[in-house]
């Protein structure tokens, strides 16, 4: 049994993991008897498949979850910070000041200078006794990193960073991540960003639960999971043509009777054998089902007009004209630098109360909102997606399920405890299933595995209805028909 960290540490590793097993709760095992080790100065990424346990390993780092077996070496005297994916929802409501307090066990009272170097860091100006709530998604992410920064830790582990960032916020953690000189741990789904300073990764394998460490940058370690899937569904192909030629002669000479059942017998142990040479192939690398989101089949006309729309300038509201009209099949990019107020109008569009905008009656709004908040996390998975079915046909519900890699146990799992990754596919089946004639998307590619991106991007693209989007990833825009931009910086 786990019981504690060990400070004794050989040469520069700060960080080893020795024989750690981990399960949530009763039967639903995370890990098995994972090993692998951190240098001092390393810059390594964390992959797997979205739900794999990327996050549970960051838990075991700093002591949020206990191991049930191996154990857990840390380094003497070396301090951990955490980057979170998203700020917890009972710290929302403190202040700048409360929030930085938070991550000091002692108190620090040179807190207010050092608030101001980190945020000037993060590229972040807020007075101490502004609310937490009141930031966007992106200065949220900044306040994030910031809180991690803050404890100058000699272990550094960032959960998608790069959600929320805009393209300067995304550039300027990128040059920090390559000048910082400590050891950092990242996950992320962002390719060009993890392949900007990554030297080395560790792929957690979801159905096996063990990791495996790879030395290289991030699409070097790519290419190289990529060939060993494919070198071993060669040689699976092969065992399986030889297998079926042996049980084929197995079968002929048993029939012979004789002499030939003893070569039949040997022939079928011959095949046990080759079945056991069978490797299991990495199978957590499941894309998503191409999809398509249906539009309300039933409406003609002008969907959503906007007359006017507010921006925030010098942390104060501007209204702005406008004079846009979507009809279906008509989609809308919404443009912006972090802070000007993107989310707040798409929350209040959603809404339906934002001023200077009509939609039309009737109109079924599918709203996509990046910090997942449109699902009850109290739901279960298959009440959450039952509610919207049409006609509560279930065939049609797990079906569309199945689609989004969401079976079995997963069904019966609560939404607050899903991963982020996993939330999002909920709300993307979710959307299939309700047939919107508006859809408002704000962030879809946040905590989404990249292998999903080309999938959801071509799904959109296609899509009837009107639809407004906002994200900052450009090569997942590039993929999206896009037939009219409102820049709120213009």
């Amino acid at each position: 049994m786990y019981d504690g960290y060990s400070y004794t540490m050989a040469n520069d590793i700060i960080l080893r993991f020795d024989e750690t097993s981990f399960e949530f709760g009763h039967n639903k095992p995370i890990l098995d008897e994972v090993s692998f080790s951190l240098r001092r100065g390393m810059k390594v990424t964390l992959m797997g498949q979205n739900g794999a346990g990327k996050s549970t390993i960051f838990g075991l780092i700093t002591g949020t979850h206990t191991s049930e077996s191996g154990d857990i070496h840390i380094g003497q005297g070396v301090t951990i910070a955490t980057a979170k994916q998203v700020i917890p929802r009972d710290q929302l409501d403190l202040t700048v000041r409360e929030f930085f307090e938070k991550c000091f066990v002692k108190k620090v009272y040179d807190i207010e200078p050092r608030i101001d170097s980190i945020l000037e860091i993060v590229h972040l100006s807020a007075p101490h006794d502004r609310i937490i709530r009141s930031f966007s998604g992106g200065q949220q992410a900044r306040l994030l990193l910031a809180s991690a920064l803050i404890q100058n830790p000699d272990l550094l582990l960032l959960d998608e960073p790069t959600n929320n960032l805009d393209k300067a916020g995304i550039e300027h953690l990128t040059d920090f991540l390559k000048s910082y000189t400590k050891t950092v741990v990242v996950i992320s789904h962002d390719a060009e960003f993890l392949n900007s300073f990554t030297d080395g990764v560790l792929y957690l394998d979801v159905h096996t639960r063990k990791i495996e460490q790879y030395v290289g940058n991030y699409h070097d370690v790519v290419k190289e999971i990529s060939a060993r899937i494919e070198k071993e569904n060669t040689q699976n192909a092969r065992l399986a043509k030889e297998i079926q030629t042996k049980k084929d002669q197995a079968n002929a000479f048993a029939n012979k009777g004789g002499q030939m059942r003893l070569v039949a017998k040997r022939m079928r142990e011959k095949v046990e054998e080759l079945e056991g040479e069978k490797v299991d192939v990495r199978r957590e690398d499941k894309t998503i089902r191409s999809f398509h989101i249906p539009s309300q089949p039933e409406f003609v006309g002008e969907i959503i007009h906007i007359s006017s729309y507010k921006v925030i300038k010098n942390h104060k509201p501007t209204l702005r004209t406008a004079k846009i009209s979507l009809k279906r099949n008509k989609h809308l990019l919404l443009k912006g630098p972090n802070g000007i107020g993107k989310s707040t109008l798409l929350e209040s569009l959603a809404s339906g109360h934002a001023e200077g905008t009509k939609i039309a009656e009737g109109i079924r709004v599918g709203y996509y909102r990046q910090d997942f908040s449109t699902l009850n996390f109290e739901d279960m998975v298959y009440d959450s997606l039952i509610a919207v079915t049409p006609e509560w046909n279930e065939m049609v519900m797990r079906s569309t399920a199945a689609g989004f890699l969401i079976t079995g146990e997963m069904m019966h799992t609560k939404i607050g405890s899903l991963s982020e990754g996993q939330k999002g596919l909920v709300a993307f089946a979710r959307l299939v299933l309700e047939r919107p004639g508006l859809l408002i998307l704000d962030e879809p590619t946040n905590h989404i595995n990249f292998r999903h991106l080309p999938v959801i991007a071509q799904a959109l693209h296609d899509y009837e209805g009107a639809m407004i989007l906002v994200s900052h990833v450009p090569e997942f825009v590039e993929k999206v028909r896009i037939d009219d931009v409102l820049d709120l910086e213009k």
